[in-house]
């Protein structure tokens, strides 16, 4: 049967379940992430299909193989429990079920192509195509000599990297041209930080690909909500990288509950004093600039409506530890938080005691006034597009080190590539990536349109589950050698597991953002 009429029949079951449902987030918590994460994947495959028409025979069955897999893993979901989800058995048991595409030896001989072929490139336009080879040969060159030091002994991100990166344009790619960043003033180029990012993340994770984030995040929120002013004082320095940022908003006891922040800013004359503490806030010591959450008014509701943004400025400090005294007496202290994977930039828990921040520092100034709440999404749209960018960079190097690797490896009197297990895993795993890398293309251009809000959380979703996955069979690959962290898989499996965790937990985003709109847009 045509994929293209599994991948119709599956959408629709999905439509049929979220009519079912009330969205209610706390009864139906397990039915609204099932539906988040099998709509992400599906959206996944239709993008994979959509770039496939226009490529060559083995892209196209690599896409085939890719959505007729999903459709049964959607049907899965559902054949535990259709009644909690409003289905009938009869909806669960097409006759296209099994298919050529979900034949293992289909699987293998697609494997065999790729081993012998390569990972095949997304196409894009000419210039993308351009941004894609410059920044691939400096993660080549640059990055990925300094990635493994930089992981096993914890290493800040060297200044020689963070000046080259800099030169390169890397924290300006989300500012207007007018502010001194590479973005068109008439339109943003999501699609650029994407290819950009991909291509660093692949070099290393914590070394560069997760540089771009913070100023992605701080800029879409100050163009969103700050004043002129402000815009002009503080988005030409990120984009130079004369001054790096770091974003705030996580708290112990809240996590991915952003609406519940308590960190408390309080009015004093001139400004605000900050009190509470912050978890979780990477590049904090380095950082010039922390784009901070807190609550600016505790009787607000609903209680995201209390929440204000705002641009803490404090001295650069290169250590795992450090202690900030303003003149006045106010304070801010930071501890690095030692971490499985993810390293070079440091996390750090944070500590405020009437620190004073100015009112000019308040994003919108008066107006900004219990609006941070909205800045903060608009900033993470970004974040999340630019996370599944980041997720396909760590899956392709994890792909192209197993096939270099499997194809040299004898075991048993042959190489490890020439087994069909090992042939239907590389299929599997070139599928996953190039889905991934469709789908955040996709929605980079519907961000572009000025759309693709939910959307940005849903690629996070699935490119971000598939990264762990991807990485976990390259390390299988590698057999003992995965595990020694003198093989780069190591380090992959270990970064990537962050990446469902961060810029909203998986959890939070499938069941409040994607799952919970999903059922709005049905009803």
């Amino acid at each position: 049967m045509d994929t293209s009429q599994m991948l119709s029949d599956t959408l629709s079951l999905l439509k049929q379940a979220a009519d079912n449902l009330r969205g209610n987030l706390d009864e139906e918590q397990v039915q609204l992430y099932q539906l988040a994460m099998a709509e992400s994947e599906i959206q996944g495959a239709a993008a994979f299909l959509e770039l496939a028409q226009d490529s060559g025979t083995l892209v196209q069955e690599l896409a085939a193989c890719y959505a007729a897999d999903k459709c049964v893993g959607t049907l899965e979901r559902f054949r535990r429990s259709p009644a909690a989800f409003g289905v009938s058995r009869d909806d669960l048991f097409p006759d296209w079920a099994c298919s050529r595409w979900t034949d293992p030896a289909t699987a293998t001989q697609l494997g065999e192509q790729l081993i012998a072929q390569g990972l095949p490139e997304v196409p894009l336009d000419n210039a993308h195509s351009i941004v894609r080879s410059t920044f691939a040969d400096f993660g080549r060159q640059v990055v990925e000599p300094l990635a493994e030091s930089i992981h096993r002994e914890n290493l800040l991100v060297p200044e020689s990297l963070l000046t080259q990166l800099s030169e390169m344009g890397c924290f300006g790619l989300s500012i207007p041209e007018s502010y001194g960043g590479l973005n068109p003033d008439e339109a943003e180029d999501t699609v650029g930080m994407v290819v950009v990012t991909e291509e660093l993340s692949k070099a290393s994770l914590g070394a560069a690909g997760s540089l771009i984030t913070r100023p992605e995040i701080m800029a879409r929120a100050v163009l969103d909500g700050g004043s002129q002013a402000q815009r002009a004082r503080w988005l030409p320095k990120i984009a130079s990288g004369e001054k790096l940022c770091a974003i705030s908003v996580t708290e112990p006891n809240t996590g991915s509950d952003v609406a519940n922040v308590a960190l408390k800013a309080s009015r004093t004359e001139g400004g605000w004093l900050i009190n509470g503490g912050k978890t979780w806030c990477t590049f904090a010591g380095r950082a010039d600039y922390i784009l901070l959450l807190a609550r600016t008014d505790s009787e607000a509701s609903p209680p995201h409506k209390g929440l204000s943004l705002f641009v803490v400025e404090k001295p650069v400090e290169r250590g795992e530890s450090f202690v900030y005294e303003q003149p006045q007496g106010g304070r801010v202290e930071g501890r690095a938080i030692a971490t499985l994977g993810y390293r070079g930039m440091h996390s750090f828990e944070m500590f405020y005691d009437n620190f004073f921040v100015p009112d000019e520092n308040l994003i919108g100034e008066d107006a900004g006034q219990g609006k941070g709440f909205y800045f903060t999404m608009r900033g993470f749209m970004g974040g999340r597009i630019q996370t599944a960018a980041r997720a396909c960079g760590l899956m392709r190097a994890a792909f192209e080190k197993s096939l270099e690797y499997t194809t040299q490896r004898m075991v048993f009197g042959q190489s490890v590539a020439d087994y069909p297990l090992t042939q239907e895993k590389v299929c599997r795993m070139a599928s996953a990536i190039l889905a991934n890398q469709a789908h955040t293309l996709k929605v980079a251009h519907m961000i572009d349109a000025g759309e693709g809000t939910m959307e940005a959380s849903m690629v996070k979703l699935a490119a971000c589950r598939a990264a762990e996955w991807v990485t976990r069979e390259a390390v299988q690959l590698f057999g003992g050698m995965g595990y020694a962290e003198e093989t780069p898989v190591s380090r992959y499996f270990a970064d990537a597991r962050v990446l469902s965790i961060f810029e909203g937990a998986e959890e939070t985003l499938a069941i409040r953002v994607v799952g919970k709109a999903l059922v709005t847009r049905s009803n």
